[in-house]
C-alpha cells in the first residue's frame, strides 16, 4: 500500500489559505486534511463546510474531511456538497455508528472512523466492512501543534495485527505531532497515511519537509 502525506491546513496561514494549499500540492502531497471543530466534542472551534467549499475549488486533491463535531449525521450532507472526498467520524459522537458510516458512503464519499487516544479498537469490530479507513489520532483532538504520545505506537502495531488477521487491506491514517523526527517510527508501525500540520506548516520549505517525509516512510 502506498504511503501517502497529508498536510493539516489547521497549521496553515489562513490569511493566506489558497496559496498554502496550493504550495502544498506543488511540494507533492497526496491529501489535504480538514479538521473541523464545534468547540463541543473538541475545545476549539475551526471550519465548516463553507470553507471546505472554498479549499475544493483550488486544489483537486482529495479533501480528507475530519469531523471533531456532535451530532454530525446532521452535517454529512452539507459536507458532500461541499467537496469532501474521505470524511471521518467518531464513534463517541454517532448514535448509531454502522449507520453513519453507510450515509457516508451512500453519498459517494470514503467512509472513516476517528479513534482517540483512550478510543479502544474493539469499536470497530462490528464496523471493518462498513470502513475504508481509520484514523488513529496521536495526541488529543482539539490544537494543533501537539507533541506525539508515544504510547500510541504498540496501538497502531495492535490495530495493523488486527487488520491482517481479519484479511481487511483498510488503510491506517495517523494524525497528531507527525513531523520529520516521528514519521519514519510510526510508519514502521504500520500507518499509511500521515497527517502533518505544524510539521509541515512551520518549516521553511514545504517541498523539502515532504520529500524527506516520503524519504523517511519509504521502504
Amino acid at each position: 500500500m502506498k504511503k501517502k502525506i497529508a498536510p493539516s491546513i489547521l497549521s496553515a496561514d489562513f490569511a493566506h489559505l489558497a496559496d498554502e494549499i496550493q504550495a502544498v500540492a506543488a511540494a507533492g502531497a497526496d491529501y489535504i486534511h480538514i479538521d473541523v471543530m464545534d468547540g463541543h466534542f473538541v475545545p476549539n472551534i475551526t471550519i465548516g463546510p463553507l470553507v471546505v467549499e472554498a479549499v475544493r475549488r483550488v486544489t483537486n486533491l482529495p479533501l480528507d474531511v475530519h469531523l471533531m463535531i456532535e451530532e454530525p449525521d446532521r452535517y454529512l450532507k452539507a459536507f458532500v456538497h461541499a467537496g469532501a472526498n474521505i470524511i471521518s467520524v467518531h464513534p463517541e459522537a454517532c448514535r448509531h455508528l454502522q449507520r453513519t458510516l453507510q450515509t457516508i458512503r451512500d453519498r459517494g464519499v470514503t467512509p472513516a472512523v476517528a479513534l482517540n487516544p483512550a478510543t479502544p479498537l474493539c469499536v470497530l469490530d462490528h464496523v471493518l466492512d462498513d470502513v475504508d479507513m481509520i484514523l488513529l489520532m496521536t495526541v488529543n483532538p482539539g490544537f494543533g501543534g501537539q507533541s506525539f504520545i508515544p504510547s500510541m505506537l504498540p496501538k497502531i502495531k495492535r490495530l495493523k495485527t488486527l487488520l491482517v488477521k481479519a484479511g481487511k487491506k483498510i488503510p491506517i491514517e495517523v494524525d497528531g505531532g507527525i513531523a520529520v523526527n516521528t514519521i519514519q517510527k510510526v510508519a514502521a508501525a504500520g500507518a499509511d497515511i500521515f497527517v502533518a500540520g505544524s510539521g509541515i506548516f512551520t518549516t521553511a520549505d514545504y517541498k523539502k519537509t515532504i520529500r524527506h517525509m516520503r524519504q523517511l516512510i519509504t521502504p
